[in-house]
């Protein structure tokens, strides 16, 4: 018998986008919710015509919906168990759970895997989720027994990251709804509590020692940024070691060193690692020693970055720009683009003839096309002639849904001067 949910009937012919398969549905295309929706419960879209079309957990914001399923399925444990085997045996068929050459991966990627607000990542035997959704949040502990199955005895620990993406406040207003939705689950109720902070939801493990093609990176995922390493920089790494050779390099925003230990690695002859936080310098300072790397070759400097490149005397043959999201949303999407421009016009002012800027940005609401104008904007006001060699994406860990250009968020150049 298929569980009822809550109603959200759309508008006449909004029916349209979900029927493209787009994953969102705004709260202008809604005609009238029936039953009790609050957020994060599951809910059933439908056309004006009562006509089933997809299944989705509830946000009631400008966002109200996100779909995980265009199909009428039985919603249990069992079946977001197979979304989570799914996601992993597709990264196998890619060839990223080998572990011979690599042991770290993006398991789930929200929408690119139909698990809108979830993400996890998988560090050699530790998993790290965070959830973006009240709905994911809910799943914590179905989603933790689902990656002890899918992994055995290689998983060490699964650690809970959402913190920062949801807000302990938010939990004490959303408490009393964790009962409600766990009684959904055919007696799972009970293992629903809430999660006010980041913590391990199976095993321990302070931080983990990884490997990505063939080298090596420790990752503090309690302390470090989202879930503590960057894997969807994998492959524009890999450019930035072929490039590297016989180069001066600057690595800006350089997080945990890790486009430094590839340019070394490349044969750079000096490489320049610069970021805000001294807990990152550290962690590049270690990173290089992990991989044996020569020392007398590697500089690191606790530094703002816009200040460095403008105070900076230094020329280089090879810039890294990986700043983090200028723009958390669209209403700050201006103020984005004038902050890229500026770096990229100080960056370019720092290249010697012929040099080579790798520059990213990884702020969803700026498309690639307003990103690539930037870059024109920085290039015009320094007055120099730029060409593209390389534009740049995630990699295939982070698929993204061909109906779902949102989920495209990282973009990259390599710019050549």
């Amino acid at each position: 018998m298929m569980m009822q949910y809550p109603k959200i009937v759309l508008k006449p012919g909004k029916e349209a986008a979900v029927q493209r398969f787009h994953p969102w549905i705004f709260s202008g295309a809604i005609q009238h919710i029936e039953g009790d929706a609050t957020d994060g419960m599951i809910v059933e879209v439908c056309s004006v015509r009562k006509e089933f079309l997809a299944f989705g957990f509830y946000l009631g914001g400008s966002i109200a919906v996100k779909i995980f399923s265009y199909e009428q399925v039985q919603i249990n444990e069992k079946y977001w168990f197979s979304k989570i085997k799914a996601a992993f045996e597709f990264r196998s068929r890619l060839g990223l759970t080998n572990g011979s050459v690599s042991n770290s991966y993006r398991l789930v990627f929200s929408e690119g895997d139909m698990l809108p607000g979830l993400i996890i990542d998988y560090y050699n035997g530790v998993a790290v989720i965070q959830t973006h959704t009240m709905g994911m949040h809910l799943l914590l502990p179905v989603f933790t027994d689902a990656l002890r199955e899918v992994y055995g005895k290689e998983l060490v620990a699964v650690y809970n990251k959402s913190g920062e993406t949801m807000g302990s406040s938010r939990f004490k207003v959303q408490g009393s709804r964790f009962q409600e939705q766990g009684s959904r689950f055919q007696d799972q109720s009970s293992k629903f509590q809430v999660k006010d902070q980041d913590q391990f939801l199976f095993g321990n493990s302070s931080s983990v020692e990884i490997m990505e093609t063939g080298h090596l990176f420790m990752v503090d995922f309690i302390r470090g940024q989202k879930t503590g390493f960057f894997l969807d920089q994998r492959g524009n790494r890999m450019f930035a070691q072929y490039y590297a050779r016989n180069r001066k390099v600057l690595n800006a925003f350089c997080y945990s060193g890790a486009f430094s230990v590839y340019a070394m690695k490349g044969s750079a002859t000096s490489v320049h690692s610069v970021d805000s936080s001294k807990q990152a310098i550290e962690w590049t300072n270690e990173n290089i020693k992990l991989n044996g790397l020569d020392q007398a070759k590697h500089t690191s400097e606790v530094a703002d970055i816009k200040q460095y490149l403008v105070n900076t005397k230094e020329t280089f043959d090879l810039i890294i720009l990986d700043p983090p999201a200028f723009a958390k949303t669209h209403l700050v999407t201006n103020n984005a683009l004038h902050a890229y421009i500026h770096i990229n016009a100080e960056a370019m002012k720092r290249l010697n003839p012929g040099g080579l800027l790798f520059t990213f940005s990884c702020s969803q609401a700026v498309s690639r096309e307003m990103f690539r104008s930037a870059i024109q904007s920085a290039a015009i006001e320094t007055k120099k002639q730029i060409r593209i060699l390389h534009q740049l994406s995630q990699g295939p860990d982070h698929p993204v849904d061909i109906c779902h250009p949102e989920g495209e968020y990282l973009k990259g150049l390599i710019l050549v001067l």
